[in-house]
């Protein structure tokens, strides 16, 4: 009896130490699989926050999005398609299977609340805009996307509204399909799309 007494309360301890041993495989794993691009991501964050969860709203929320979408805008940024001060000279040094490691790295984190709160005005303006631009055929009814298509929903108003305008004014030429679509909306109309989409 005192054996199985002594037994039983040495299974928290037993369980603890398998829960911190497991943890520290899990992180070492990480660390050991994306080990070609540590400095990488230590860079990515110090803008795009940890994980890629920025709280900075005119940097987009990496964590979470699509792999395919972040792998194609390395390749944009690195080529020159899509042009930037910062991301530019950044992408430019990275090999193909390093922008496939960072992408994989982001994406597979989860997409954060930012808690924003969207006006009913600018809710009922910003759907029934992107109602007419028939936004959800490529990005999905809940505007998450898919594959090359980025997620919408839940991304920073700010960094949103930039987007959209770069677009209009042809300031990002990364998609021509969406500058075509853009030059059509108002300033109004793509305000209130950035804060419904934020609000998702």
């Amino acid at each position: 009896m005192q054996w199985k007494t002594k037994m039983i309360r040495f299974k928290p301890g037993i369980l603890t130490i398998l829960l911190i041993l497991s943890w520290n495989l899990h992180a070492n794993t990480d660390e050991v699989e994306y080990e070609p691009v540590l400095n990488q991501i230590k860079l990515c964050v110090t803008c795009h926050g940890e994980n890629g969860s920025t709280l900075q709203p005119t940097f987009p929320i990496l964590s979470g999005q699509h792999f395919y979408y972040l792998y194609v805008q390395l390749k944009d940024f690195k080529s020159g398609l899509r042009k930037n001060e910062v991301m530019g000279p950044i992408a430019s040094k990275l090999e193909k299977s390093q922008m496939k490691l960072l992408a994989e790295y982001f994406s597979g984190q989860n997409w954060p609340n930012i808690g924003y709160r969207t006006s009913s005005a600018a809710e009922i303006q910003g759907e029934t805009a992107a109602g007419a631009g028939q936004c959800v055929q490529c990005h999905l009814g809940g505007y998450e996307g898919d594959s090359r298509i980025p997620r919408l929903a839940g991304q920073h108003p700010e960094y949103l509204l930039k987007t959209m305008t770069d677009f209009k004014h042809r300031k990002r030429m990364n998609s021509a399909a969406k500058s075509s679509l853009f030059v059509s909306y108002s300033e109004d109309d793509i305000k209130a799309m950035s804060e419904y989409l934020a609000g998702m």
